[in-house]
């Protein structure tokens, strides 16, 4: 039996997805092989996001990760995508309060790693860098609710957007980034009443992530969701899988079989 063929997803496809109804489905990826397994399980959405300095890179949060770093893992999965967008995040200190230095950052992801499009955190305080990408002609996804390139501003990951002023900033920000022209949004860890009414606000996708199920698609990281990843549990985590236990659980077997010298038999040798 053939697989089945899927047509390359762009950001029209997107908008078309919106207006049918049909969900968008979206997860991280940063290397060859994670990006050809996903893209090949028929992803609508690629992230390569900066998460890649938690999961691996071992930081405790998004702002070490560099520029180079970003494009490295951007270019590791385009090699291994056929159907996905892939999209990538600027990372902390490529786009705030400069957007020449912004232009510049987005031009480099995309010429240098032939990335979909660019993500940016953040609303009208990056107005100016999201205009200036735009005027390239590159395609760039926002980011609202809970930003985690602004941790120490904040100074937790709790939800956002809880009290109506936050709640009503969120709201304008949405409406401003449809109108300069983001292709979606996505919006993190806010109320589900919220991130629905922003949905139907606006005609752009959005992307959840921790904000419940009435927006137009979804996204997790996927060494969380594989369980790869086993000390993040936050409530809208759902693992499909537990590759944290099964991988040590191989790599026990192979310890105890090369130390027994069952490995390799005969069988296993020139």
């Amino acid at each position: 039996m053939k697989a089945p063929v899927f047509p390359k997803v762009t950001t029209h496809v997107l908008q078309e997805m919106k207006l049918k109804g049909d969900k968008i489905a979206m997860l991280t990826a940063y290397d060859y092989s994670m990006a050809k397994i996903i893209d090949d399980a028929g992803i609508d959405i690629i992230l390569v996001g900066d998460s890649a300095s938690n999961v691996m890179a071992g930081h405790k949060t998004t702002l070490p990760i560099t520029l180079n770093e970003m494009i490295y893992h951007a270019s590791s999965v385009m090699r291994a995508v056929e159907r996905a967008l892939v999209v990538v995040d600027l990372p902390f200190g490529t786009y705030q309060g400069n957007s020449r230095e912004a232009l510049s950052s987005a031009i480099r992801i995309m010429k240098e790693s032939n990335a979909n499009a660019v993500k940016l955190e953040g609303g009208r305080e990056i107005k100016d860098s999201i205009d200036r990408i735009l005027s390239a002609g590159i395609p760039v996804m926002g980011h609202l609710g809970l930003t985690p390139q602004s941790i120490n501003k904040f100074g937790t990951y709790v939800v956002r957007a809880k009290d109506e002023e936050e709640a009503q900033r969120l709201r304008e920000d949405a409406s401003l980034l449809e109108e300069i022209g983001c292709f979606s949004i996505v919006l993190e860890k806010i109320p589900a009443r919220l991130a629905t009414e922003v949905t139907n606000n606006i005609k752009i996708p959005t992307i959840g992530i921790g904000a419940g199920s009435g927006v137009d698609g979804q996204v997790l990281v996927i060494h969380d969701m594989l369980g790869i990843n086993h000390d993040f549990s936050p409530r809208f985590l759902r693992r499909y899988h537990n590759l944290f236990e099964e991988m040590k659980g191989a790599v026990g077997m192979y310890i105890k079989d090369v130390k027994s010298l069952d490995f390799p038999n005969e069988r296993e040798q020139y």
